[in-house]
């Protein structure tokens, strides 16, 4: 991976590290290298989420998308799957999005979609920051009438719910659904898409100011939506995280269901449709040994991937599966879609509900998931990869693995976006795995902090 890509497009402190001249120096980078084979003016869709910075950011890189002669379709602020769909619909030639997804208001990101609404692959990302850090020619300035103009899209809220509520077949009158939209990028779409199939719809954290995006709200801290389920008497709860591409469930007792037990339930529907191509799920190393079980027992092969929807897309595409993602909430439908759209997957969450005619908790029962702790290690963002090349470290995750054989299992990752390796233990003895990962991030964070 090059040094301004990370696992999901570019990301960092907005204005800080991400800057406008280097959103600017994307957008003309980007439609370089996405273009440069057409042989008419290029139309790249753009999207932000609801960060304070978005505007800054879009600003500059539409300057850099306009520059290189590409015409901007703005569709406003919208989740991340609706540029991948939205490219398609709108026949445009790539998208972009500005997102950091579930990281903090004040962290941005720029990632770029093709023109089948695919995210890049390392390839194109490694010409794109080629161009930018060698500083490399794209060509004559442009002026007059070759220059791009921007198009504001009215009607891009609209066509993407128009296809959410085409991907199921029944109505949702009977439920009562309450969701959390994490003040970000699904605040408007989510409960127009569930209100339009007949859904009684409690939205919470849905009023963006620009700076509380997933600010305790959202996939990533769903207690308060946990606590309005039961509140309500509701039948579920559906958390978004800030772009929109993970969803989080709540069943009817207030209980979590993450991405692992939505992902069982959900290829054990398509299965009993016959829609499970080669019966083969696809998911990540972080999965739960749990989930692992439960697929096994419906009679479903199983794929593994590095963490990563991107890697998960990759797997999925190579073997031949129409559902994988991770037990964040990334999920991805390659009947619907070509990346994780938290919307989608809740919608087919509650098709297979109705199919069932079960709660969500019965249906969840068919996971038994083993405790699992994630503890992040802060470090200096240039030690992340090298954590396993530092003898100390090396020798505890030995020791700790051999003490959890057959028990459990201990992986340690570095972050794609953030200056911190995660540490995750998965066992039978929460208080064992709880201490056992303190000390070891404690012992990373020492060493390479």
């Amino acid at each position: 991976m090059g040094k301004l890509f990370g696992t999901d497009g570019v990301r960092g402190i907005a204005n800080t590290e991400l800057t406008p001249e280097l959103a600017y120096s994307l957008g003309k980078a980007g439609a370089y290298v996405l273009t440069k084979d057409n042989c008419h003016k290029p139309k790249i869709v753009i999207a932000k989420d609801t960060r304070i910075s978005g505007d800054m950011l879009a600003c500059a890189l539409e300057a850099g998308l306009l520059s290189m002669g590409a015409d901007v379709m703005d569709i406003g602020i919208l989740p991340t799957p609706a540029v991948a769909y939205l490219i398609k619909y709108y026949k445009a030639d790539a998208g972009v999005v500005i997102s950091a997804s579930h990281n903090p208001y004040e962290y941005n990101g720029i990632k770029f979609f093709n023109a089948s609404g695919y995210k890049l692959d390392d390839s194109l990302e490694d010409e794109i920051e080629d161009i930018i850090l060698n500083n490399k020619d794209t060509g004559p300035l442009l002026s007059g009438a070759d220059l791009g103009k921007k198009i504001f899209m009215k009607t891009a809220l609209e066509d993407y719910v128009d296809f959410l509520t085409s991907t199921i077949d029944c109505t949702l009158e009977k439920f009562r659904i309450v969701i959390d939209c994490a003040n970000g990028a699904a605040y408007q779409a989510a409960e127009v898409a569930l209100k339009r199939l007949g859904a009684h719809v409690i939205a919470i954290h849905n009023t963006p100011n620009g700076v509380n995006i997933n600010d305790h709200c959202g996939s990533t801290h769903p207690q308060d939506l946990q606590k309005k389920v039961v509140e309500y008497e509701a039948d579920i709860g559906l958390a978004f995280d800030g772009d929109a591409d993970r969803l989080i469930a709540i069943d009817e007792l207030g209980n979590i269901v993450d991405g692992d037990i939505v992902i069982y339930i959900l290829a054990k529907m398509l299965k009993e449709s016959n829609r499970l191509t080669n019966d083969l799920v696809v998911t990540t190393v972080m999965s739960n040994i749990g989930f692992y079980n439960a697929i096994k027992n419906i009679g479903c092969l199983l794929e593994t991937s590095d963490v990563g929807d991107r890697y998960v897309l990759e797997r999925m595409l190579s073997k031949g599966s129409v559902i994988g993602g991770e037990q964040s909430g990334h999920i991805i439908f390659l009947e619907h879609s070509t990346t994780g759209d938290g919307i989608l997957s809740a919608l087919q969450l509650l098709q297979a509900i109705t199919l069932a005619n079960k709660t969500l908790s019965e249906l969840a029962k068919g996971v038994t998931i083993y405790p699992q702790v994630l503890v992040n290690a802060k470090v200096k963002n240039e030690n992340k990869l090298i954590y396993n090349q530092d003898m100390v470290i090396s020798e505890a995750i030995k020791k700790i693995e051999y003490e959890m054989t057959g028990n459990g299992r201990v992986l340690i990752r570095p972050s794609g976006t953030e200056p911190l390796v995660r540490v995750m233990l998965e066992g039978k003895d929460i208080v064992v795995i709880r201490n056992l990962a303190n000390d070891l991030a404690k012992l990373i964070q020492q060493r390479l902090g």
